[in-house]
């Protein structure tokens, strides 16, 4: 297997973006990755298009990939559809990686976009509670905000953890996405703001929710003599793993624990390492989780980190640079490669406001999608390093 390195990225502002289509997003968002990467964009041979809900929201099935690129002008080449709920860009990033990794082809294209605001947020509401098994789930009327409560009180019975650190989070996220131009919610907030919201779930209230959104963003993947002749840091791609639900018992690890332990073992390195990262904050309070399931912390330690300050941008390993999702925002199919694409600008110094000093050498992006018997079906971890 060759070496792969990210060659170009790029992302849209994401938000409320009522006129403008997948097309139009997905064409800023390729030529932005093709002119980041300074790349012939006749030398991509391959594409892999993530998007989770255009066939509920605006009617395109089956060739999504095909019209979205139709408009950037990419044709002939083979463009394969991804659909894996909001893990879609993660999983099109992980097989364009495959693709180059094996042989198949010398440079390839992630692209995710989605479109959920339009003229019936029902319809929207909808389609996103397709994420689970609507026949076992989906019949008892459990939503995300639903499942994410209770694993965040079992939390909370567990280690003690209190309502003012789940509303940190939210906070963290908000000020790191103020430095972000390209966020959905560019506004601070204060815990009492966050604590005082409207309640969604017991804990969770409105401000720790992440918002739907309208966005595309994009990655380039090239071999090493690729890399050497765009005159940036070399960012590699020292790990990118996908895994799936499974039936653990209390004496297993979860779904992320066992892909952050494949990842780690890839990468020939462990979670000590780490020194930036983005993760899947559906709800802020589970970032908490995931600290502790990555190897950050110990179990029941996350609270600490957020009191001390240690996941902020000046800490000892940022997360959420970007905002997360709770102020970037979510749409679901370009949420993975828009953590790609902060982590790439991380490591190579181009974050702007909010650029990690001196920059970071590893980084990790974790995304998550949908449910299935009560863990994340599907987990995408990809580690970084320049």
């Amino acid at each position: 297997m060759r070496d792969t390195y990210v060659l170009g990225v790029a992302m849209t502002r994401f938000g409320k973006l009522l006129d403008r289509s997948l097309k139009d997003m997905a064409y800023e968002a390729v030529w932005d990755a093709i002119r980041d990467s300074n790349i012939d964009p006749h030398d991509i041979g391959i594409a892999f298009v993530g998007n989770a809900y255009a066939g509920l929201i605006t009617g395109q099935e089956s060739i999504r990939g095909q019209v979205m690129l139709r408009e950037v002008g990419l044709n002939r080449i083979p463009i394969i559809n991804v659909e894996n709920a909001c893990a879609s860009g993660s999983t099109a990033f992980y097989l364009a990686r495959s693709a180059v990794a094996s042989g198949q082809a010398d440079m390839a294209l992630a692209l995710g976009a989605e479109k959920l605001f339009c003229d019936d947020t029902g319809k929207s509401l909808k389609a996103l509670a397709t994420s689970s098994d609507i026949e076992i789930e989906g019949r008892m009327g459990i939503v995300f905000a639903g499942i994410y409560a209770m694993r965040v009180r079992a939390h909370m019975a567990r280690y003690g953890l209190t309502r003012e650190q789940l509303a940190e989070v939210a906070v963290k996220n908000h000020d790191h996405g103020a430095l972000n131009p390209r966020a959905q919610y560019r506004n601070r907030v204060s815990v009492e703001e966050v604590l005082n919201s409207r309640m969604i779930a017991d804990p969770i209230t409105l401000l720790m929710t992440c918002p739907m959104g309208d966005g595309a963003a994009a990655a380039i993947i090239g071999t090493r003599e690729a890399a050497e002749r765009m005159g940036k840091r070399p960012v590699r791609i020292a790990a990118s793993v996908l895994g799936s639900f499974g039936y653990p018992d209390k004496d297993e690890p979860g779904i992320v624990a066992r892909v952050a332990r494949q990842a780690y073992e890839a990468a020939g390195i462990t979670a000590a390492d780490i020194q930036v990262a983005e993760v899947h904050d559906a709800v802020a309070p589970v970032e908490l989780f995931l600290y502790e399931e990555l190897g950050f912390c110990g179990p029941g330690e996350s609270g600490r980190m957020i009191d001390e300050g240690a996941t902020r941008l000046g800490g000892r390993l940022p997360v959420n640079t970007s905002g997360g999702l709770s102020s970037r925002g979510h749409p679901a199919g370009a949420t993975g490669l828009a953590q790609v694409a902060e982590i790439v600008w991380q490591l190579r110094g181009e974050a702007g406001e909010r650029q990690i000093r001196p920059a970071p050498g590893v980084g990790l992006v974790e995304n998550g999608g949908g449910n299935v018997a009560g863990e994340t079906a599907v987990v995408a971890i990809h580690i970084l390093a320049a």
